[in-house]
């Protein structure tokens, strides 16, 4: 008797694989959530630490001063949309990631699923075989006995 088909435990090995690249993906996507919402932190102290020191200083700073501060400003919120666009993206993308690990999950229990459905008929044959030899190893010994 043959061995079973070793085909759906490969494709199982592969769906693993699968599983394994996109939790690691989900995992880098997470990391580099955290790095954003920490720059987006940053960016919020920043700008409001000098948006404080302009209303506190008005008088004291000249129009050249006032409008480089003003422009600098400008530039924070400009970085601060530009990190939220990048969160916004990253969320996206980790959704998809998690949506593709549920696919690929699903595609490994069905390779499973189908390993183990061929492995138990070739255990069922193998019995079905045996049980054959010692029935007719019986019906010898029978007839040995009869003769």
């Amino acid at each position: 008797m043959e061995a079973p088909r070793s085909c759906w435990a490969a494709l199982e090995d592969k769906a693993q694989r699968r599983i394994n690249e996109l939790q690691a993906e989900i995992a880098q996507a997470g990391q580099l959530l955290e790095t954003l919402y920490a720059s987006r932190t940053r960016l919020l102290t920043l700008y409001q630490e000098y948006r404080d020191q302009l209303q506190s200083r008005t008088e004291q700073l000249g129009m050249q001063e006032d409008m480089n501060q003003r422009q600098f400003m400008s530039q924070l919120q400009t970085l601060h949309n530009r990190v939220e666009a990048d969160i916004e993206r990253t969320m996206a993308h980790q959704t998809a990631l998690q949506a593709a690990l549920r696919e690929a999950d699903t595609e490994r229990l069905k390779m499973k699923t189908l390993r183990e459905n061929a492995q138990a008929l070739h255990n069922k044959e193998v019995a079905r075989q045996e049980q054959h030899a010692m029935d007719a190893l019986g019906v010898q010994q029978y007839n040995r006995k009869a003769a």
